[in-house]
């Protein structure tokens, strides 16, 4: 999509700070980190959120946790939290299906 940022970003069109990429996915530091380390990672094909994963492009949600696994191993980040955002009221403000994965500080609960 042409006018997705994600989109975008994974095309090469708006500069990010690649953290992985391969034929799937592409993961990145969010400009507005919310943690000590705050990295997303997104699908390549524009998927709007989790509400739209179906048997046909679930494989690439499953390839992105076992990804997510990787990159936490390497960044040697023990304690970690993902989040996805679905809808505007749960704050998604870019509808490209994205997970945020945000380490480095006490995580409170409930979120929000």
């Amino acid at each position: 999509m042409s006018d997705c940022l994600f989109c975008r970003i994974t095309a090469g069109e708006i500069p990010s700070k690649k953290v992985y990429e391969d034929d799937l996915c592409y993961a990145f530091y969010d400009i507005d980190p919310q943690a000590p380390t705050h990295f997303l990672v997104i699908p390549k094909d524009h998927i709007p959120s989790v509400s739209a994963v179906n048997e046909e492009n679930a494989p690439v949600v499953g390839h992105i946790f076992a990804v997510i696994a990787k990159l936490t191993k390497e960044l040697g980040l023990e304690s970690y939290r993902v989040v996805s955002n679905i809808g505007q009221q749960a704050g998604q403000s870019v509808f490209h299906l994205h997970f945020h994965v945000l380490s480095g500080r006490d995580m409170t609960w409930p979120p929000g």
